[in-house]
């Protein structure tokens, strides 16, 4: 597809558009239609299902070319960005009336993943992040500068990390939409996202460049104010972003008015398997069913369930910060009336994406209405918050600015019940503008008017006959009979003459004309002109009104917390840096909120002194539901909410790791046990003593006394040189021996009884280790033929027999009787540990197997096993 000069003006201008935009979707604007052609044709034909046609020939070839209606393309954009692609809308800007060639168009508007703002493109209680990356060597250590935005609400935030797993990480933790980075970025394998990441020009995230985009940006002589002039990295990928942005949106971004940079320092951190272990808003199946945040999440606003969904994310370590919410739940919580709170609050809806579309002049008649009636609402929720006197809620109240003056314009303003969009017209009320008024008058009460003026004429002339009328050649006119034509008054300009008759003009009805012929299209001119005036009023209040969203988002949380609390019980924790997790009557909030039957509560005691379980029983007694409760009790203490606890007293940690679960990754080649270990390396390398970790099933995935062995040496290491919080849940019932000889390690088991050969699972948390592992028992239950599990069963005996004579220890990693082992050699040993003076033995030491021919050997082998079955 190349430009040429045998192609028609009207494809040449395209090729000129589509030549800045090589790969996006271009929306080509012909009058009640926009179309794509050539490749772009072909490609949206696929993925949105519409028909492909070839009409029309260019440079001597027929226009492979595909069209969706103008006023129906918001849906399918929609579509096209949920699945990554990129959208340049091309509209008409000059007049087809007058235009000599081809109507010029330009480029509208861009809309990529990651800059969107329209209501109908978002999800309404998910972030739609862009994030740009740039790198740089620091002492010869890796940094990659993050800088993210979301344009829905104009948060704007920077922070710096070391390392390529960081990087991972932080790419889990935001999800952003789209990335951009550098052609030179030496990471590329590490961004997993398949689609919407754009690679741009080295120059985009020039440092001095960047620099001056953002003071700019923000109005000042620096960055000092933002506490971030010595993140180089961070400030090229802020830089880069914000012109990407504002590219995309051809208008300027009032809304962004400050940067904020993430203190890594002040976060519980949380990397990518945890994260995904954890199912914090998302499931191991991908969807956002039966999550923590789908528990927690009563938010009255969009924007609040969002605002939740980031603290839980991003757990807090100031201890200050998270006894400040604790305190405003608190309060919430003695004699509050939060479901008035909901009330009010949902009356205000997602009051941060709409002033976002009102600085980007995209907002809708209807987004007014929805912020109307949130100013409106600001007052009664100020009222629910006057009789409380935190420091939290205090400071709620004090942002939360009313604006009554603006309330009553937009009441004054707009019709009780808008059109979608402006270009219709019919978005003001009568009486806000007497201009507008008149013209709306004239366009719908001409009738009226005419017969109003033909009665005033006939009275002034004396001419009875006299008839006002309209064609479309002549337009108005005063129509008087020949045989009146010499009572015509003076002012009357001849306009037509009739065989029988005289048209004429007066200079009333000739205003009256040229208003009544144009008077839609200039009510419609004058709408629009209203309605930016009407969003240069409402910019003005922007920085208050952007206080008061995120002031009310917070409160919306806060509320949330407060609520869950009193319905779900859960209690306040003691938060504190003294060190240790002591949680009594814990609860799995997910599962607890999921099954029909009670939740089996349990404790938790975490020290210094005992700062190590290892936790044992049989599968599906619950280790994996016990561990990852602790974990998310302590997630959403360092949120500031209450937890499913009797009580609980938690210190601050720092990070919180997880190595659960079994999965491969097939696309980084790397098998069950690479992954497995490799999420093991991450904690060995980056837990402290502050940090809570959690482990199961570690070695599983290589043979006997490797797993073993490695899983031995992980718990000393993490119990005697990390000493870190640790849960350490195992099937090598060989490790509970440590808990004799590593002072803060302790054994403690999930409880099960047997009951006519059937299993039942306490689901409680007892000291010490267990008895069996009752893996027959549940593999019956899984659904393992009978079959099988008697000879399992036979098997088992026999192997229980043989590890009495010390010949099956390496067989069996898993006994079903407790027994006390020393700690495995290091070294694998030999699989064969009967006594050498075995016959079969001495016949195979005896044998010279170099000088055996096949048929020989085949012959030995079979005697060999004849005698085995005789001895045994």
């Amino acid at each position: 597809m190349t430009q040429s000069d045998n192609h028609t003006p009207m494809m040449r201008q395209y090729f000129g558009l589509k030549s800045q935009h090589p790969n996006q979707l271009l929306f080509y604007r012909m009058g009640d239609f926009y179309e794509l052609f050539y490749d772009d044709a072909k490609r949206a034909a696929q993925l949105l299902d519409i028909t492909l046609t070839a009409r029309g020939h260019s440079g001597g070839k027929p226009i492979p070319m595909a069209g969706i209606p103008f006023h129906a393309a918001e849906n399918y954009i929609a579509r096209l960005v949920r699945m990554g692609e990129s959208v340049v809308i091309a509209e008409q800007v000059g007049d087809p009336a007058t235009s000599k060639g081809p109507v010029e168009r330009q480029v509208s508007r861009i809309v990529t993943p990651g800059t969107i703002s329209d209501e109908a493109f978002l999800e309404e209680k998910q972030e739609n992040l862009l994030v740009a990356l740039a790198h740089t060597l620091r002492k010869g250590i890796d940094v990659f500068g993050f800088a993210y935005l979301d344009m829905a609400s104009g948060r704007f935030c920077l922070f710096e990390v070391d390392g390529t797993s960081n990087l991972q990480s932080e790419l889990a933790r935001l999800a952003p939409k789209e990335i951009l980075l550098s052609e030179d970025f030496p990471e590329r394998e590490a961004i997993t996202l398949t689609k919407g990441v754009s690679e741009l020009g080295p120059w985009h995230f020039d440092f001095e460049s960047s620099y001056r985009q953002l003071i700019q940006q923000f109005n000042t002589k620096d960055l000092v104010g933002f506490g971030c002039e010595n993140l180089t990295a961070a400030i090229a990928a802020a830089g880069a972003l914000l012109q990407y942005a504002k590219d995309t949106q051809r208008s300027a971004l009032p809304h962004i008015q400050s940067i904020s940079v993430e203190q890594r320092d002040e976060t519980v951190l949380i990397d990518s398997a945890t994260r995904r272990n954890l199912e914090i808003d998302q499931n191991l199946a991908g969807t956002q069913l039966n999550t923590l945040a789908s528990v927690l999440d009563t938010a009255a606003t969009a924007m609040g369930s969002r605002l939740l969904k980031r603290w839980l994310h991003a757990p807090t370590r100031n201890l200050n910060e998270i006894q400040s919410r604790q305190e405003a739940v608190a309060e919430l919580l003695a004699g509050f009336d939060i479901s008035s709170l909901a009330t009010q609050l949902k009356q205000v809806g997602d009051l941060e994406r709409i002033l976002s579309r009102v600085a980007l002049r995209s907002a809708r008649p209807r987004d007014l209405l929805r912020l109307r009636i949130a100013l409106e609402a600001f007052p009664l929720v100020r009222e629910l918050l006057l009789p409380y006197k935190s420091s939290r809620l205090s400071n709620l109240y004090q942002r939360i600015q009313e604006l009554p003056s603006l309330a009553a314009e937009l009441a004054q303003a707009l019709v009780e019940n808008p059109p979608s969009v402006i270009r219709d017209g019919g978005v003001f009320a009568q009486g806000y503008d007497a201009e507008l008024d008149e013209l709306i008058n004239l366009s719908t009460n001409a009738t009226d008017y005419l017969a109003d003026l033909e009665t005033r004429e006939k009275e002034k002339t004396g001419i009875s006959s006299l008839k006002v009328g309209y064609n479309r050649v002549h337009g108005y006119y005063i129509e008087i009979s020949r045989l009146h034509s010499d009572q015509v008054p003076v002012e009357y300009v001849r306009r037509q003459t009739l065989k029988n008759a005289e048209r004429f003009i007066t200079p009333e009805l000739k205003t009256f004309e040229d208003k009544a012929l144009s008077a839609k299209s200039k009510a419609l001119a004058r709408e629009k002109q209203l309605y930016e005036e009407l969003l240069d009023t409402l910019n003005s209040h922007l920085p208050s009104l952007q206080t008061s969203s995120q002031a009310i988002a917070e409160l919306d949380v806060l509320g949330c917390f407060a609520e869950r609390a009193e319905r779900l019980h859960f209690c306040r924790p003691e938060m504190h840096e003294r060190g240790g997790i002591d949680i009594i009557g814990g609860r799995h909030p997910v599962v607890e909120a999921v099954i029909s039957d009670p939740f089996i509560p349990n404790d938790l005691k975490l020290n210094q002194n005992r700062s190590l379980l290892m936790i044992t029983g049989p599968n599906m007694g619950g280790k994996s539901t016990y561990m990852r409760q602790v974990a998310l009790i302590t997630l959403l203490a360092h949120t500031g909410s209450f937890v499913p606890a009797e009580a609980a007293s938690i210190s601050v940690v720092d990070r919180i790791f997880t190595r659960m679960g079994s999965s491969d990754d097939l696309a980084g080649g790397r098998s069950t046990f690479m992954v497995e270990m490799t999420e093991t390396a991450n904690i060995l390398n980056n837990a402290t003593r502050h940090s809570l970790v959690l482990m199961d099933e570690v070695g599983r995935g290589t043979s006997t006394f490797d797993g073993l062995s490695l899983a031995w040496a992980a718990v000393e290491q993490l119990a005697t040189q990390t000493k870190a919080y640790v849960l350490f849940a195992t099937h090598y019932f060989e490790l509970t021996a440590l808990a004799d000889s590593l002072p803060t390690a302790a054994n403690v088991h999930l409880s099960a009884t047997e009951y006519e050969d059937d299993i039942v699972f306490m689901h409680q948390v007892h000291e010490g280790p267990a008895s069996q592992s009752y893996g027959l028992q549940v593999a019956q239950l899984a659904g393992v033929p009978r079959s099988v599990v008697v000879a399992a069963k036979a098997k088992l005996q026999q192997l229980e027999q043989g590890d009495k004579n010390n010949a099956s220890s390496l067989v069996s990693h898993e006994p079903t009787k407790q027994r006390s082992v020393k700690a495995p050699e290091p070294i694998q040993g030999d699989m064969f540990l009967t006594p050498a003076t075995h016959p079969v033995v001495d016949a195979l030491i005896d044998t010279d197997i170099n000088n055996l021919t096949p048929l020989e050997a085949l012959n030995l082998l079979a005697k060999l096993q004849q005698n085995a079955k005789s001895i045994s």
